[in-house]
């Protein structure tokens, strides 16, 4: 009986760049995407629930405190890449609505092919600016709206500003959630700026991030949370301190302090988040 094929990696130019799935020697049927050289995401066909990354851990917290076990959610995903969580999503909680917004046809095309979503997945992909697909969707449409968009390594200046968080706003439902994976590090300007221009938007906005993190040790993601209604703090502190890398919810005063003299920023002068330093997230 002939042996399965070893999974060879896969190279294609797309839209913006070159991208790579390389195989996991460890586990059968998992995948990384890289895009210029930086991870985008990480997918294991067969466990969907295994999420290799510990920012994509942390808004699976989001994700799963968003309401009861096994409910199915109604979720938005600006930024797609090779689709972790949208199959998270649809594993853990069956008959779950899902559209994902991904600018770059060429990866939603290789990730078709080689990635395939499985039958009734319930996720629906469609090529289109993250801002616009916001800007055009319905009034209170979105249980969750998961934010996991950079452009290269940086976070795009348009999603970024007080109109943007109020168009986010206005297609979460009342008790929605809004989470998005940041990248930043010490002095924190554009973290901080985030923490203010969230705030304007939204009554309760909390960071999860790992302590050294926070403490300006280094630069790394930080995935901030925001709702009308009272967040989850402490289902989301007791998931997070569990990680293999465990990290702490920033929230309340604390949080204040953290974004203290920051305020919110409009599309006018909105940047993208910093380029991370040499190396912060590049594989070879």
């Amino acid at each position: 009986m002939n042996e399965p094929a070893e999974p060879i990696p896969v190279t294609r130019d797309v839209d913006w760049g070159t991208a790579k799935l390389l195989p996991d020697v460890d586990r059968p049927r998992a995948w990384l995407l890289t895009v210029e050289g930086s991870p985008q995401s990480y997918v294991d066909l067969d466990d969907p629930t295994h999420l290799e990354f510990e920012y994509a851990q942390r808004v699976a917290h989001v994700l799963d405190a968003a309401a009861e076990p096994d409910r199915p959610l109604d979720v938005l995903h600006l930024g797609g890449g090779a689709l972790t969580l949208p199959r998270y999503v649809a594993a853990t909680r069956p008959g779950s609505r899902q559209r994902v917004v991904e600018a770059d046809r060429g990866l939603i095309a290789l990730v078709a092919e080689h990635l395939p979503l499985r039958h009734g997945s319930g996720i629906e992909v469609i090529a289109g600016d993250a801002r616009g697909e916001l800007e055009a969707a319905p009034a209170a449409s979105a249980d969750v709206i998961v934010a996991d968009v950079f452009g290269g390594s940086r976070v795009p200046a348009h999603l970024t500003s007080l109109e943007y968080a109020r168009a986010a706003a206005r297609v979460l439902r009342p008790r929605g959630h809004y989470a998005a994976n940041l990248a930043d590090g010490a002095p924190f300007a554009f973290l901080r700026s985030q923490v203010a221009t969230f705030a304007e938007v939204f009554a309760h906005v909390c960071l999860i991030a790992e302590p050294q993190m926070l403490r300006g040790r280094r630069f790394g993601n930080a995935i901030l949370v925001a709702s009308h209604a009272e967040l989850p703090v402490a289902a989301l502190a007791r998931r997070a301190a569990a990680d293999a890398f465990p990290a702490r919810v920033e929230h309340g005063p604390a949080l204040e302090r953290f974004a203290a003299g920051a305020g919110p920023v409009h599309d006018a002068e909105a940047v993208g988040s910093p380029e991370p330093p040499g190396g912060a997230f590049s594989v070879g």
